[in-house]
């Protein structure tokens, strides 16, 4: 039988008494926020050598809250209960969109106490002394640092030092409809392009599904998504952009089969393997193709589960299944909280960001907010295993999950990358020492190729 997560409610309730204003009670007028073991206690451990937390707001500066029900306020709203009085806590929001969400963060004034950062963007927010380094050793004396899985835990740290912590992570996952055949379903849950071609042109040649216009939604608009989507289909191929050692390593025949396979999956005739309008689809739009039945398969990120496959009644007409996307190296995503360097408060900041990345934090956010929770502890509860199938799935991605190449100039890389895609497609699928050369540049921060 899976672990739950151990309540510990006898003793902390006594623990309570006996210290008054050091710990929360995660109130039973929470209903909705958290069931079963979540009514237990939500301990927010005070800093080594008992300092007292400035005094003063907290501003978190966010991109806009898409969890389910608002979880990441919920918790604010627990935190507000507990330490309202001297440390009220809110989040400022950004635009949803990644690359303006990057322009005003790094346009935000010195009233910032926490940034809410896309794991790529850690070197460069440390490259510009925008934030500051957490105190990691009293974080483990706490034990509140090794409950974190591996790989987002790595994406808050930049040489050597420990700069945030991780709120949620996320992995690529293929998401992939079912139909009844017998006493089971069809297609069996695909590992490679190949099986996906392949169920693809049954479903399309028999027609066992009138609304399909194609076997997958990618998501190719110019944006970072596209950057995503095209460095997977790479890894899928076994090719590399960036290796460990930061060198550029493009120009190989499996990258070349990793883009051509997107390309030539656009222009598939009668069957084609991805949906045409998968150019100007990101990850919303493809999730609405997918349930509205346009695409038999789709990679997108854990929470699109919930926006196909809702906690409450749903008016959805069919089923689908949950695997890693092909080759099972997908791209690690997720969010970190790291103390602005400005912050008057940043011991109440680091306070803050323990208590929303701490283990009930984290299963409320992946219980009722569709977030990857990143403490391992959360994929063992009997509670989740049973009530969402798919975290076994979701952990092996993110466990297979690789980052995006580290650099304090990963945003020049990025947009460089997407305009080198664009340009080996039109070059016939070829990548040349030029388009090489552009990344290499890229990555010290040298745009314009």
């Amino acid at each position: 039988m899976s672990p739950r997560l151990p309540s510990r409610v006898p003793d902390a309730w006594s623990w309570i008494r006996a210290r008054p204003g050091r710990s929360g009670l995660v109130a039973g007028g929470a209903a909705g926020l958290v069931t079963g073991l979540l009514l237990a206690l939500m301990v927010v451990p005070r800093l080594d050598g008992d300092q007292a937390w400035e005094p003063g707001e907290l501003v978190i500066l966010s991109s806009v809250d898409e969890s389910q029900g608002g979880q990441r306020q919920r918790l604010l709203d627990q935190w507000n209960a507990m330490h309202g009085e001297r440390n009220p806590a809110s989040i400022r929001p950004v635009s949803r969109s990644p690359e303006t969400a990057h322009t005003e963060m790094l346009s935000a004034g010195p009233e910032i106490d926490i940034y809410n950062l896309d794991v790529t963007w850690t070197a460069e927010f440390v490259a510009g002394d925008r934030i500051r380094p957490l105190d990691k050793a009293g974080i483990e004396r706490r034990g509140l640092y090794s409950g974190f899985l591996e790989e987002p835990r790595s994406t808050c740290e930049y040489r050597g030092t420990l700069y945030a912590l991780p709120f949620n992570t996320d992995a690529g996952l293929l998401y992939y409809r079912t139909y009844p055949r017998g006493n089971t379903t069809w297609p069996p849950p695909p590992t490679n392009w190949d099986d996906i071609r392949n169920a693809t042109d049954q479903a399309l040649g028999t027609a066992v599904d009138t609304k399909l216009e194609a076997g997958y939604a990618a998501q190719l608009s110019n944006s970072e998504i596209l950057t995503v989507t095209a460095l997977e289909a790479i890894w899928a191929e076994g090719g590399e952009v960036v290796d460990n050692g930061g060198a550029v390593v493009f120009d190989s025949d499996k990258a070349e089969r990793g883009l051509r396979r997107l390309k030539d999956g656009l222009d598939g005739g009668a069957r084609p393997l991805i949906l045409p309008d998968s150019r100007t689809f990101d990850e919303k739009t493809s999730t609405k193709a997918f349930g509205d039945g346009r695409a038999m398969f789709m990679r997108n990120w854990p929470v699109a589960y919930r926006d196909l496959r809702p906690d409450v009644e749903s008016d959805k007409d069919f089923t689908f299944g949950v695997t890693t996307v092909p080759g099972k190296r997908s791209v690690l995503g997720g969010q970190n909280l790291a103390v602005a360097r400005s912050s008057d408060q940043p011991r109440a900041a680091q306070a803050l960001i323990e208590f929303l990345t701490g283990e009930r934090s984290q299963q409320i956010l992946f219980e009722h907010g569709g977030f990857a929770a990143t403490r391992g502890i959360v994929y063992q509860d009997a509670n989740i295993t049973t009530k969402y199938p798919y975290a076994t799935t979701l952990l092996e991605a993110i466990r297979r999950a690789e980052k995006r190449p580290v650099t304090p100039h990963y945003t020049t890389f990025s947009l460089e990358f997407r305009k080198v895609v664009t340009d080996v497609w039109a070059n016939d699928g070829e990548i040349t020492a030029e388009h090489a050369r552009r990344l290499s540049e890229a990555l010290q921060g040298k745009s314009g190729g």
